[in-house]
């Protein structure tokens, strides 16, 4: 008998054990769709970010999403639903956003976010997303590799997918002018631009053959486009035609931005900082003595510029003119 009774609770143990290792696998398996909360987010591979009514909020790696209420000193890491990397985030205002990236997800905020819902998510295209931009609260695009292109009229709720070339290059970033027109920097020298809201889109001639990650419209159908091995170029008719800028580096340039007094900011890989006061006419290079690669760049108040990349988050005084 006591040997039954051995062998019946052995079994019973076992049994339990089985059971308790698997509900424990189920919860992991939950738990992983949400990115892990990490103490060193703000050193990690970030590759985007906004400043919008006085709060910074920035994303990257494994799903971190990190938001700044104190122009960028400490930094509050967001609860987010999933752990792709993350390359761009929009926000319509303080309140309602949006973040795209790998697994063609794309994450909607209502609070400024420090809350997020997935509201699309397609691993099996293997089409990671790269921008996003909205017209209105309803209203938007998402692009990403090989041509994705996604729209959405309800505030991102759904989305669908169309095409707006029967060319499969990748669309780097999304950017609107004051005129309305907009703009998207793509892979293999390709630039397209939309007249009409991003109902349809035009290739325009290229000057160069390399990839393109950014534009940046200045003002009227003035517009700068920058990528590969420090390529730039501005066009003072929406792209019809381009002047080579020279920019004395070979680094990639990612993103850039003008502020309020004229100024305008390139940023790029090994550290890349350039500044122009003529509008777009001539830069200055002020490469970073960490030579840290730059994704982003946020202007924040004070005269501070918020340093966004491989190394994480850095601020720096652009007092300089």
């Amino acid at each position: 008998m006591d040997r039954l009774f051995r062998k019946r609770f052995i079994y019973v143990v076992s049994f339990f054990l089985v059971l308790s290792m698997l509900v424990f696998s189920v919860l992991q398996a939950a738990e992983s769709e949400f990115s892990v909360i990490a103490p060193l987010s703000s050193k990690s591979l970030l590759l985007g970010g906004v400043f919008t009514d006085g709060r910074a909020v920035v994303v990257g790696e494994r799903g971190h999403i990190l938001y700044s209420d104190d122009q960028g000193d400490t930094w509050t890491q967001a609860r987010v639903p999933t752990i792709a990397t993350l390359t761009g985030v929009y926000f319509h205002d303080k309140n309602l956003g949006w973040a795209v990236g790998h697994d063609a997800v794309i994450l909607r905020t209502t609070d400024g976010g420090e809350n997020w819902e997935r509201v699309y998510y397609a691993p099996e295209e293997e089409r990671p997303l790269f921008d996003v931009w909205f017209k209105d609260d309803k209203t938007g695009i998402a692009v990403g590799a090989y041509g994705f292109f996604l729209t959405t009229k309800d505030s991102g709720i759904s989305w669908t997918s169309e095409s707006i070339s029967e060319e499969d290059w990748h669309l780097n970033q999304i950017m609107r002018s004051e005129t309305g027109k907009m703009y998207i920097a793509a892979e293999a020298g390709r630039v397209y631009r939309s007249d009409d809201e991003g109902q349809t889109w035009i290739n325009l001639p290229s000057p160069y053959e390399g990839s393109f990650f950014g534009t940046l419209p200045i003002g009227g159908d003035s517009v700068l486009l920058f990528g590969l091995r420090g390529n730039l170029y501005r066009s003072e008719n929406a792209g019809e035609n381009w002047e080579k800028i020279a920019t004395h580096t070979v680094s990639m340039l990612n993103s850039g931005f003008r502020l309020p007094d004229g100024r305008i900011f390139i940023v790029g890989l090994g550290g890349t900082v350039l500044v122009s006061n003529d509008d777009g006419k001539s830069f200055t290079l002020r490469e970073q003595p960490d030579r840290r690669g730059i994704l982003t760049a946020l202007p924040i108040e004070n005269n501070m510029l918020i340093l966004i990349g491989d190394g994480g988050i850095k601020k720096i005084s652009i007092s300089e003119k």
